[in-house]
């Protein structure tokens, strides 16, 4: 078990009240949809003097990861200082609760004294753990406070978002044809016009985190805040947003602390330097805390990487990939300082799928043309097929991550170590999302944490889940006829990818208790049954599923798609699909609009 410090809350309050006017100002300027594509960063297409200005007196590290490419999980990450998979909060998006004894860490601020603003995205997985924020809006600024009051504030910049990168009409500043365009986009004017685009909002957002920078200079408040700035994930592009590569997790990071607070700096701080220490956006919480004289939580499962209570420097960082909209999938990747692994779970589904918001960008719909029509390169096809079990990069001889070493003899040591770190942090931290989406409720129970749940091995059977999806991944075959239900939906996805049916998968559809098993055990029927009915059977099964109202949006998402996946097997279940209610009764608002999306690409894909 790892040491914490004992201090209890009260007694650190009592200690930062002693302190006074000492205790540092935390100002984090944040923005959407950001890799490392700035001047600081040695990128020489960006245009950021503003940023490059405060990196010239910050420390910037070089291997920051935002644990999640899209920006829920990732923010539900930093709000509660742990790992989504463990709080059932992994997916794009969802609603979950953290345990009763849990806050989200500014309510450890406030009780500290500290006066706590948000301006002003939250988009949490997690619901609110009482008051977290003295103020979260458009409006929330730190010079609100009480006089001598310490801040922790949040500035967060959305022109960056991916949906910026599309926007139309756009007068354009950087030079498309100057930009360069990874090896896994294909080189056209479209693509070009995105990426120059994304640079284009880069430079308008430096200017907008100047402001931020000039205003605490003119307020005062320079030499005594400590600044952090930071994307929260990679950049909106099709292939790096949403998928847990590194071009899709790693972000800037620069965190200014001025001589004043110097002891607060970590070993490696000096201004204007670089670190290569390995951060994520699960450090945060503690980090904070640890500036501001704080314990980090027992429940924290990140490290301190500056403070009081700075911590020694980890060997990897993780990110992980849930559900994405309205697409179902389980991706889990893992990095140390020279290579990024990435762990499919469900191989058998193409990178691309096709989800409704990513395919607003024209990048991605070119892309997609191109591979249609056979005219994109080896390293363009990747992303609309389906996936290896694992990819192994060597991020220093390889940027874009498309020469997959998984299989290279030379690098299996190297392999085998990223692959037992991946398991040694989902065990750790008793990963949920190898559960249903819905069975993470369910088990969970009315008014449950799923954390809770997780933990608790008479309701979820880590270990033995995990193997079972382990197994099913690399084509195995686990039990469809075993207790627990995780295992038999496991068992069904093996099918799935050894691309097979039989009759106790058809047995599967007929009879188990579990939607979700009948559910992927009906998609693998409707695609590889060969025995007369396999098809019939498994249509009526997913179409008997699919009704959001009848069954709920999750067991309707995973119906969907695999109604979806049979195309012209689904022949004749148009009108039936138009039927459908459009809303799961009790669904939050968050992710109302996924079964509709479903539906309506359904629909436009039955013959």
């Amino acid at each position: 078990m790892r040491r914490r410090d004992l201090l209890t809350l009260p007694a650190a309050a009592a200690t930062l009240a002693a302190q006074g006017p000492e205790r540092p100002n935390i100002l984090w300027i944040t923005c959407e949809d950001t890799g490392p594509q700035l001047g600081c960063y040695g990128d020489k297409y960006a245009v950021t003097p503003n940023l490059d200005a405060l990196a010239g007196r910050a420390l910037r590290y070089l291997h920051a990861w935002s644990n999640a490419p899209v920006c829920a999980p990732a923010r539900t990450t930093i709000i509660s200082g742990l790992y989504p998979p463990s709080t059932g909060a992994e997916h794009m998006r969802s609603m979950t609760r953290l345990p009763e004894s849990m806050k989200m860490f500014p309510c450890y601020l406030r009780e500290a004294g500290y006066y706590c603003t948000n301006n002003s995205k939250e988009d949490y997985n997690l619901e609110h753990t009482g008051k977290v924020w003295d103020a979260s809006s458009p409006k929330a600024h730190y010079s609100n406070r009480a006089a001598g009051q310490p801040f922790f504030a949040v500035f967060n910049n959305t022109i960056t978002h991916e949906s910026q990168i599309r926007t139309r009409p756009h007068k354009q500043v950087s030079d498309p044809t100057e930009v360069r365009v990874p090896a896994y986009h294909p080189d056209t004017p479209e693509v070009r016009q995105d990426w120059a685009q994304y640079y284009d909002n880069i430079r308008t957002m430096d200017t907008w985190a100047g402001k931020h920078l000039k205003d605490l200079a003119e307020a005062g408040l320079a030499d005594s805040t400590i600044v952090f700035f930071y994307g929260d994930h990679g950049s909106g592009m099709p292939r790096s947003k949403r998928w847990p590569y590194n071009s899709g997790l790693h972000v800037p990071l620069l965190v200014y602390i001025p001589e004043k607070f110097k002891h607060l700096r970590p070993p490696e701080y000096q201004p204007g330097g670089a670190s290569d220490r390995l951060v994520s956006f699960v450090d945060l919480a503690p980090t904070v805390l640890s500036l501001a004289g704080l314990p980090a939580q027992p429940f924290h499962q990140g490290f301190a990487f500056a403070g009081t209570r700075t911590a020694a420097p980890r060997p990897y960082v993780h990110g992980f990939r849930g559900r994405m909209d309205e697409r179902v999938d389980l991706v889990r990747s893992v990095r140390d300082k020279q290579y990024a692994y990435v762990r499919h779970y469900m191989p058998h589904r193409i990178y691309g799928q096709h989800i409704n918001y990513m395919f607003e960008t024209p990048t991605t719909r070119v892309w997609k043309k191109l591979f249609d029509d056979g005219k994109a390169t080896s390293a363009q096809q990747a992303f609309w097929k389906t996936k290896p079990v694992e990819e192994l990069y060597d991020l220093s001889a390889d940027r874009d991550e498309v020469r997959n070493l998984a299989g290279s003899p030379q690098h299996k040591t190297v392999l085998e170590r990223m692959r037992k770190a991946q398991r040694t942090l989902a065990e750790r931290v008793r990963d949920v999302g190898f559960l249903p989406e819905g069975e993470i409720h369910a088990r969970a129970g009315q008014g449950g944490a799923p954390y809770d749940m997780g933990h608790d091995p008479t309701r979820y059977a880590a270990t033995r889940v995990m193997d079972a999806a382990d197994l099913a991944s690399r084509g195995g075959r686990p039990s469809l006829t075993d207790a627990d239900s995780a295992v038999r939906y496991w068992a069904a996805h093996g099918y799935l990818v050894r691309q097979e049916a039989d009759a106790a998968l058809r047995k599967a559809v007929e009879s188990d208790v579990s939607p979700y098993v009948r559910a992927v055990a009906a998609e693998a029927l409707g695609r590889y049954g060969k025995h007369p009915g396999d098809g019939e059977l498994a249509v009526k099964t997913l179409i008997d599923l699919a009704p959001a109202d009848k069954n709920g949006v999750f067991v309707s998402i995973l119906s969907l798609n695999g109604l979806d996946a049979l195309d012209a097997k689904a022949m004749g279940v148009k009108d039936a699909v138009a039927a459908w209610p459009k809303e799961a009764p009790g669904a939050p608002a968050r992710f109302r609009s996924y079964v509709p999306r479903l539906i309506e690409k359904t629909l436009a894909d039955l013959p």
